[in-house]
């Protein structure tokens, strides 16, 4: 299925039928694919292949998974692929390789219950501890930009947070939100 033809179907509502029995990043095709990362809290970057040839590379996705590390514990995680897949497809669609600014990757579970406890927006089930989601934000791209991009290509949940400047992204199921 060529990715205009699936964005297309995204747009026209049947993106719950299609995305939980087809990998929706099957729509990337077979080219390489890059991720550009930038930890606001460590410094830490990221900007290289992680997929090439048809397969993902192990050594790229472990140092991006660093990258995407608890920041407060150091705790890190297995980054689900498919992460680097949406933010791959979001950079392609706004035509940017500006790095994404990580607000927030991998969370433990001790971390996740400290902002959960602080805050209710932050979920006790959090795709974040998972491995699953990246809240971000592109510099020189409106973040209402970035909101549209990532809903159009349909990955996961994309949660909208105008007031404290960032963007979520995850690979859980097709849904939207808007927070502070």
């Amino acid at each position: 299925m060529q990715r205009r033809a699936f964005l297309g179907m995204a747009a026209g509502g049947l993106t719950s039928l299609v995305l939980p029995s087809v990998s929706w990043a099957s729509v990337l095709g077979q080219g390489p694919r890059r991720a550009v990362l930038k930890n606001l809290h460590t410094g830490e970057a990221f900007s290289e292949l992680y997929y090439a040839n048809g397969a993902y590379i192990p050594d790229a996705l472990a140092a991006a998974n660093r990258v995407l590390r608890d920041w407060r514990t150091g705790e890190k995680t297995r980054i689900e692929p498919e992460l680097f897949d949406a933010l791959h497809a979001i950079s392609s669609k706004l035509e940017t390789r500006a790095p994404f600014q990580i607000i927030s990757g991998y969370r433990s579970p001790k971390t996740n219950a400290m902002l959960h406890a602080k805050s209710k927006g932050v979920a006790s089930n959090s795709q974040h501890t998972l491995g699953k989601a990246v809240d971000v934000r592109l510099a020189g791209v409106e973040l209402t930009n970035l909101r549209k991009a990532a809903l159009a290509v349909g990955a996961g949940g994309v949660g909208f947070y105008p007031v404290s400047n960032f963007v979520h992204v995850d690979t859980g199921r097709v849904r939207q939100w808007s927070g502070a």
